[in-house]
């Protein structure tokens, strides 16, 4: 299964509910189209639920600093919400998850953008 998104707004956040595979091609090239879509429209805190992500890859996770990178050259925040263990553990071998604000609750994490 490729990597779908949904993007739906709660309050001012904008939240990126990713499922499938985030791998190199379409996975990947889907979130960084969408990350453009939404810095494009001025959007500036985007949380991105990876609850239903069943795989990731390396250029998945490149795709991920490549998107971290760009909301903060906008101005704006990235974070992430309901890693799977298998996001959370590449994350944390890869020293990434020090990078990224990560919450488990996504009423806590919208309002953390406060």
């Amino acid at each position: 299964m490729s990597a779908k998104l949904n993007t739906r707004q709660v309050g001012d956040v904008m939240v990126v509910d990713v499922s499938g595979r985030i791998t190199l091609g379409e996975g990947s090239s889907l979130i960084r189209e969408e990350m453009h879509t939404l810095t494009g429209q001025g959007s500036k805190k985007v949380l991105l639920n990876m609850g239903d992500v069943t795989y990731i890859d390396s250029s998945g996770i490149g795709e991920l600093v490549s998107a971290f990178t760009a909301m903060a050259n906008a101005g704006g925040t990235l974070k992430l919400l309901n890693l799977t263990k298998r996001v959370k553990d590449l994350l944390q071998i890869t020293k990434l998850y020090t990078v990224f604000d990560v919450h488990e609750d996504e009423a806590h994490a919208v309002k953390s953008f406060s």
